[in-house]
């Protein structure tokens, strides 16, 4: 009995082996196609207004000039948003950014932690918008040096 469940699975098997090996591969125009779709699909997806990223302008986080731009359209409570911070210096990342939309002691905000982006040495930071949203709310920044000291700043979203 043993022997016939091995003798079924290894036909199973050897079945779909040779299935898998029979299909046709894609022509260099089929390939070509797909390719040029996908590269549509992208650029179709790069000219989505919630993608354009506005300039904030600059602010000053302790004794850094940083400078800011928006993307994903104005500012809604609860809305993900991203913000690109520009540092004036660049150490490949070592650095960390947090930032928030919402009040400087981060009452109802979440927390988001920045991605450091090296083909345009910035960092990209995706936060929801606190839910309800404070009269006095903004786009709080905090950097985090490597030696551990840390500076906070805000600067207005749209």
């Amino acid at each position: 009995m043993n022997s016939l469940v091995h003798t079924l699975t290894f036909s199973a098997c050897c079945a779909l082996f040779a299935t898998l090996g029979c299909s046709e591969p894609a022509s260099d125009t089929e390939s070509s196609s797909a390719a040029a779709h996908d590269n549509a699909s992208l650029d179709d997806h790069a000219e989505d207004s919630d993608h354009v990223e506005t300039p904030l302008g600059t602010t000053m986080i302790g004794d850094l000039e940083v400078q800011c731009a928006q993307g994903h359209g104005e500012t809604a409570p609860g809305r993900e948003m991203h913000l690109v911070v520009k540092l004036p210096y660049n150490d490949n990342g070592a650095t960390v950014v947090r930032a928030w939309i919402g009040v400087e002691d981060r009452l109802d905000s979440l927390v988001a932690l920045g991605e450091y982006a090296p083909s345009h040495d910035d960092y990209d930071i995706h936060a929801e918008a606190s839910d309800p949203l404070q009269a006095d709310a903004a786009w709080w920044i905090e950097v985090e040096k490597p030696d551990g000291s840390k500076q906070i700043g805000s600067i207005a979203f749209l």
